[in-house]
């Protein structure tokens, strides 16, 4: 067993895979349009797509709603990074949101950042 991928509802389609896309570095895999169904999915990740081993992305855009609330469940998406501190530079030159600036984690040495999405969902950068 595997984890396929993680579902996150989007406000603006376009403006999320550019975000993932051109921000994170991820590729956009596949796209859905349902219009009967009033939705649209765009799947991205690091991977070539086609469940190679690599968890994905499954943004979600309902027609209609722009904006959701996240909740106080939901905590974090984690991606390795070869360097913390060069991923931050990169995402803010972008034009990302860098909220935790790359150093170590309260009480150890993994070194850890975090970055928002443009909806409001947090991204911890692990350096591995």
């Amino acid at each position: 067993m595997m984890i396929l991928h993680t579902m996150l509802r989007v406000g603006n389609m376009t403006r999320s895979i550019d975000f993932y896309t051109k921000v994170l570095g991820m590729n956009l895999l596949r796209t859905t349009e349902r219009p009967e169904q009033k939705y649209t999915l765009a799947f991205v990740g690091f991977g070539k797509g086609n469940h190679d081993g690599q968890s994905e992305l499954e943004l979600t855009y309902n027609h209609g709603v722009e904006s959701y609330q996240l909740g106080d469940a939901y905590g974090h998406i984690a991606i390795s990074v070869p360097d913390a501190y060069a991923a931050c530079e990169k995402i803010k030159a972008a034009g990302g949101n860098v909220t935790r600036e790359a150093g170590p984690v309260m009480g150890g040495d993994t070194v850890i950042a975090f970055v928002t999405d443009p909806d409001g969902y947090k991204i911890e950068l692990i350096q591995k």
